[in-house]
C-alpha cells in the first residue's frame, strides 16, 4: 500500500507546530505542542555550545516522566525567555504537570540558536511571540526562512560573508503502524550535503565555490571571524511508537548520528546542537531499532529540506 502519511512532524498524531517570524528583525521562534496529556521525551546534547532550559527534565530519571511542549528559538540565551510565553498559553489551558492546589506546571524544554545581529540590532522573541507561535500552531509546517529557521545560516569556516541561508525542514515516514517524524533547525558551522556527499550549502570561496569546510580544516585552516561562534542545529524526533524514555534517549543519540551524515562537521566545539526525542505511545514498535531506522530515513531529509527551501535573498 502506498506511503499516504503527512511528510512533516505532525504526521504523528497529537502534535502540532507553530511558528512566529521576525524577517525584519532575522529571528523567530518555533513550538511543537504535544498532546494535552502531555509525551514522553529526552534528549542529547551533541554540540558543546548550547543554550537550554529544562533540558535537566529529560533525563530518564528524572522525576516529570512527561513534558508538554518544546520552543525552538533564535535570540541566544536572551530567546530562553521566550519559553514564559509557551507555558502561559498551557497554563490558560490547564495542560502541565498537576501540582495540587497551584494547579499545574507546564514542563516546556527548550533550545536556542544564534542570530542575533544578522539585519543589524540584535532582536529576539519575547513571550508574547512565543504565544504567537502557540496560537498559529496546527497540521501544517512551513519550512525554509520561517519561525527559528528565520536568521538561520550554514557553513561559517570562512566568516559569515562567505555563508548560505539555513533554515527549518521536516519530512516524516511511516513503516505499518509506526511513524517517525524529524523537524531540523539548521544553523550549522559546518556544510550540508546531500546523500551523494556533495555540499548543498555551506562555506564558500571568494571565486564562488565550496570551501569543504572539513577538508579546510583539515588541512590547518582555522575559523575566521566572529560567525564561528555563531552555530546551531536543533532537532526533533517524534514517534507514535510506544517507547520508554531510556529508549528515547537512545532514539535522540540515532538522530544526531543521523544528523552527522548531512552536516559535515557536525557537534564541534562551535555548535551548540542538540536532538530531542519524543514519544505519543500511541501503538506498540516492532522493536526500538525499527525506528531508529526510521530516524535514519527522516533526519537526513528534513536536514536538506531546510536548505533547500531557505530564503536566498
Amino acid at each position: 500500500m502506498r506511503d499516504v502519511t503527512p511528510q512533516r512532524l505532525t504526521a504523528v498524531a497529537g502534535l502540532s507546530v507553530g511558528h512566529w517570524t521576525d524577517s525584519g528583525g532575522a529571528t523567530g521562534c518555533t513550538v511543537i505542542l504535544g498532546p494535552p496529556d502531555g509525551m514522553r521525551a529526552a534528549a542529547v546534547l551533541r554540540g558543546r555550545a548550547t543554550g537550554t532550559r529544562e533540558v535537566d527534565a529529560l533525563d530518564p530519571r528524572h522525576l516529570v516522566e512527561r513534558i508538554h511542549a518544546i520552543l525552538l528559538t533564535g535570540g541566544s540565551a536572551y530567546g530562553l525567555g521566550a519559553a514564559d510565553g509557551v507555558m502561559r498559553w498551557l497554563r490558560e489551558r490547564g495542560r502541565g504537570l498537576p501540582v495540587g492546589p497551584a494547579g499545574v506546571v507546564p514542563i516546556v524544554p527548550t533550545a536556542v540558536v544564534f542570530d542575533l545581529g544578522r539585519s543589524g540590532e540584535p532582536r529576539w522573541p519575547t513571550a508574547d511571540d512565543a504565544v504567537r507561535a502557540c496560537d498559529a500552531a496546527g497540521a501544517d509546517v512551513a519550512e525554509g526562512s520561517v519561525g527559528a529557521g528565520t536568521g538561520c545560516t550554514v557553513g561559517k569556516a570562512a566568516g559569515m560573508q562567505h555563508a548560505m541561508k539555513g533554515g527549518v525542514g521536516t519530512w516524516a515516514q511511516r513503516s505499518g503502524d509506526v511513524i517517525v517524524a524529524a523537524l531540523v533547525v539548521v544553523n550549522a558551522f559546518g556544510d550540508v550535503r546531500d546523500a551523494r556527499g556533495e555540499i548543498l550549502a555551506g562555506a564558500r570561496k571568494p571565486d564562488g565555490g565550496f570551501l569543504d569546510a572539513i577538508r579546510y580544516l583539515a588541512e590547518g585552516g582555522t575559523p575566521l571571524g566572529d560567525a564561528a561562534r555563531t552555530n546551531t542545529t536543533l532537532a526533533v524526533v517524534a514517534t507514535n511508537a510506544d517507547l520508554t524514555r531510556t529508549q528515547l534517549q537512545a532514539l535522540a543519540n540515532a538522530g544526531g548520528d543521523a544528523l552527522a551524515r548531512r552536516i559535515v562537521p557536525f557537534g564541534t566545539m562551535l555548535d551548540g546542537d542538540i536532538v530531542f526525542a519524543v514519544s505519543t505511545a500511541a501503538v506498540p514498535a516492532a522493536t526500538p531499532m525499527q525506528v531508529e531506522a526510521l530516524t535514519a530515513l527522516v533526519v537526513p531529509e528534513a536536514v536538506e529540506r531546510a536548505v533547500r527551501l531557505a530564503d536566498r535573498r
